[in-house]
């Protein structure tokens, strides 16, 4: 197998995404040469989203666009295999559906990949096309990682699974109930990446705030923040996916008294109308989501908030939608994406009835963004002349004057905005600190100063 090429195509979350390092890794250990380019490469895998219809229909498409380079006469692409939540969620049907395949692997099947691919040059795939068995790989410090975010920041996945039951979401079925990852793994697989040179983690699962439950002696998320803060060479440490009724005082004390931890909070509340709420299946309630986003304020001073929505599901009338609208206005929150609901086969909620039609579900999730885009653009205004520390990922010839592109620490990779630079000679990975000179609805206009951070 020593020197086959192999391109791999990540989709989906951060969660999957590190699925997909450890897969390219393990291939890389074993002689597989992983390369950028798809037209190169004698074996494709795509590693797949399967949450919701636009996840669903991404990955069919790139499957779909992958396997022309199967069908080129002079191409080098032999075989193509798709891994991860699709393939977990449909299994066999996948087979007949999607001839061009050569391999179907379920979500446990990670740490095989090399097994699996090496039996499929040997053998082909004509006796058995998929895989997919219990959900049950959980990531821990021993599993090799070929990270594929730049050097300096990587996810750190803590737990998997997940073991609410939020009656829209199918991801317990694919990824099975929620599993901790014990503190001292955790923190051999951190020190590693510092190793590596790697400065922010982001600590990353289905539901951060459930982590430790299942744990001998029920380690708290605070505990491993607590723990985290300690190790040389990381120097931000970013918190995603907190559920709104787990977030507890702890742990907001714990964010503000740490220096390393982000003043950042991912909360997805999903919605605020009560019934909304209680048809999802979700903890708490509007009241206790406001007494959560009170407190995170009161406890952590310059807090940033992203919160993600659901519009549109089965029993959103018109004056709760209303309700979500206002209470977006109230709340102000930093950062907010938007999700038109899915029906998703195999849910409690794909049975309700009350539906709504896309185009109404389209409306309404413009709605909520145009709304996002003012109070976004006036919070950015309201950081003009305050100092801020930015991680330099590169340079951009997108805007004169701003040579440099990073992040603030207000800002996580990909879902948030972006913070352009004035500045001289900066580094890819540098963290300098800048004064804010601008702010558009979603970016951050910045010059260094002369403090180094």
């Amino acid at each position: 197998m020593k020197d086959r090429k192999v391109h791999l195509v990540s989709l989906g979350c951060s969660k999957n995404l590190v699925d997909s390092e450890v897969m390219a890794a393990l291939l890389a250990e074993s002689g597989f040469q992983i390369i950028p380019r798809a037209d190169e490469a004698e074996i494709i895998v795509i590693n797949t989203c399967a949450f919701i219809l636009p996840a669903k229909e991404e990955s069919i498409d790139e499957i779909l666009r992958m396997a022309e380079w199967k069908k080129k006469e002079k191409g080098v692409c032999t075989h193509l295999v798709v891994t991860g939540c699709l393939s977990q969620r449909y299994g066999k049907t996948l087979e007949a559906e999607l001839p061009e395949v050569d391999l179907f692997l379920g979500t446990g099947e990670v740490p095989n990949i090399v097994r699996h691919i090496e039996r499929l040059i040997l053998e082909g795939s004509a006796n058995c096309r998929s895989f997919i068995g219990r959900p049950a790989f959980l990531m821990d410090a021993n599993r090799p990682r070929l990270l594929l975010t730049p050097f300096y920041s990587a996810y750190l996945k803590i737990a998997e699974g997940c073991s609410h039951h939020c009656s829209y979401c199918v991801i317990p079925s694919i990824r099975g109930k929620a599993r901790s990852r014990e503190v001292d793994d955790i923190l051999r697989e951190a020190e590693s990446l510092a190793g590596k040179g790697v400065k922010e983690i982001i600590l990353t699962a289905q539901d951060t705030t459930a982590y430790g439950r299942d744990l001998k002696g029920k380690p708290t998320l605070s505990k491993l923040l607590k723990e985290l803060v300690s190790l040389r060479g990381i120097r931000w440490i970013r918190l995603l996916y907190t559920y709104p009724a787990s977030v507890t005082e702890d742990l907001l004390q714990t964010i503000a008294e740490e220096e390393k931890i982000c003043k950042y909070l991912d909360i997805p509340i999903q919605h605020i109308d009560n019934d909304i709420l209680k048809a999802m299946n979700r903890e708490g309630g509007s009241e206790q989501i406001r007494d959560v986003i009170t407190k995170a304020r009161s406890v952590i001073p310059d807090l940033a908030l992203r919160t993600s929505l659901i519009v549109g599901f089965p029993g959103e009338t018109r004056p709760k939608f209303n309700r979500l609208l206002a209470f977006i206005r109230e709340a102000r929150f930093d950062h907010l994406g938007v999700f038109t609901y899915s029906r998703e086969e195999g849910t409690i909620a794909a049975s309700f009835k009350s539906r709504i039609t896309e185009k109404e579900k389209e409306v309404r999730r413009q709605l909520l963004m145009e709304e996002q885009a003012i109070i976004s653009h006036e919070i950015n205004h309201s950081l003009i002349n305050s100092h801020q520390e930015v991680m330099i990922e590169g340079k951009s010839d997108d805007i004169p004057h701003f040579p440099f592109v990073g992040r603030c620490r207000r800002q996580t990779p990909d879902v948030d905005g972006i913070t352009y630079v004035k500045g001289e000679n900066l580094a890819t990975g540098d963290i300098v600190n800048c004064r804010i000179t601008a702010g558009g609805e979603y970016d951050l206009f910045a010059e260094k100063t002369t403090k180094d951070v």
